[in-house]
């Protein structure tokens, strides 16, 4: 009887997590799939000239694709009951995961860097922000996240389940501290260090508006509350449920044994399928800075949003003269909201601001 009792709510528990993780990701797969094609077309056929702001918002549309791509894999999984695509599948699938994640955090933070830099300094960001160094730090990116996502091709496994006769694509680890490592390191690498620069960042930018009194920061301010509220939200429990497993790891607890274990390991899954959520919520971050772009550009208004964000620059390289690069200065000091991310403005815009 005792069995039984402490079975049944554990099976119903089991039933619940899959039911909302397919849900978690059909709405991910629904919005971000769509969603982020769009974005890539807008770039890619209604801008003649990218901005260095247009390729960072690019990149990190492509890696919200990569790992959406993936999703009907899981789903597929979470029907069934099994994994079907053997070993190759899973480790792939994992791993497609693991450098988006990586790319998408590492995207934002060099977007917050830039911004903040803007803002700071806007005569050493002009000279630095063309689109050479862009591509040689997007490549970077890309470089890093394809090492830092290894781990998942060493410890994924396919896995018999022994009750029912099913396949699993799991983690295994050859010790409870390889395990404590890789969930430590994923929570620092893939999220607290990358965080930790975008809210400095952030805080600097808002320090520097509000000394200014620009008319404009208070809806740039409400934006960038929204994006690091967004990165946090959807990523932020993930990680904090991986460090307590890598605590329970490191004290020598095996994975999902014991009530905590088994609560950990369910409340992981959701939150796994949660995290596709967040290459879903960009396009939708997008289209809240468009404004009234949306409703006048109507489907070019992506890239009306970022035809602005290199004009600044070129606009300085055109004149030659100090004098309209000193012009321009507001603007790289505001950045208004058709730069919902990062970069400087319009030079058309900052006289908005004064």
């Amino acid at each position: 009887m005792n069995t039984t009792s402490s079975a049944a709510p554990s099976l119903l528990g089991v039933k619940f997590i899959s039911l909302l993780a397919i849900i978690l990701l059909s709405v991910a797969l629904a919005v971000g799939l769509p969603g982020n094609s769009f974005v890539v077309w807008s770039i890619l056929k209604r801008m003649q000239k990218r901005s260095v702001t247009a390729l960072m918002v690019l990149n990190l549309a492509l890696a919200d694709l990569a790992v959406l791509l993936t999703a009907p894999f899981f789903l597929h999984f979470l029907t069934q009951g099994t994994w079907s695509f053997g070993l190759a599948g899973c480790r792939l699938c994992h791993y497609v995961c693991g450098v988006s994640m990586y790319a998408s955090v590492l995207l934002i933070t060099a977007m917050s860097l830039d911004r903040s830099l803007a803002v700071a300094r806007p005569f050493v960001s002009q000279k630095l922000r063309t689109k050479a160094l862009a591509r040689l730090v997007l490549a970077g990116i890309w470089v890093v996240s394809f090492l830092l996502a290894t781990p998942v091709l060493a410890y994924r496994k396919v896995v018999l389940k022994s009750n029912n006769m099913s396949l699993l694509c799991f983690s295994k680890y050859p010790t409870e501290g390889h395990r404590a490592f890789h969930l430590i390191f994923e929570a620092l690498t893939g999220f607290l260090l990358p965080f930790l620069a975008v809210v400095a960042s952030y805080s600097d930018i808002g320090r520097r508006l509000q000394a200014r009194r620009f008319r404009r920061s208070r809806r740039t301010g409400r934006l960038v509350v929204l994006i690091i509220l967004a990165f946090a939200a959807f990523w932020l429990p993930y990680h904090v449920v991986n460090l307590a497993e890598a605590g329970r790891a490191l004290a020598g607890k095996a994975a999902g044994s014991g009530p905590l274990g088994l609560k950990l390991q369910l409340a992981r899954n959701v939150l796994i399928a949660l995290a596709f959520l967040s290459s879903s919520v960009n396009p939708l971050l997008y289209a809240c800075a468009g404004g009234s772009l949306l409703r006048s550009a109507g489907m070019g208004f992506v890239a009306k949003m970022l035809e602005g964000t290199g004009s600044q620059v070129s606009s300085t390289r055109r004149g030659g003269s100090v004098g309209q690069s000193v012009k321009n200065v507001p603007a790289a000091l505001e950045p208004g909201p058709a730069e919902s991310l990062t970069a400087t403005s319009s030079p058309l815009e900052s006289n908005e601001l004064t």
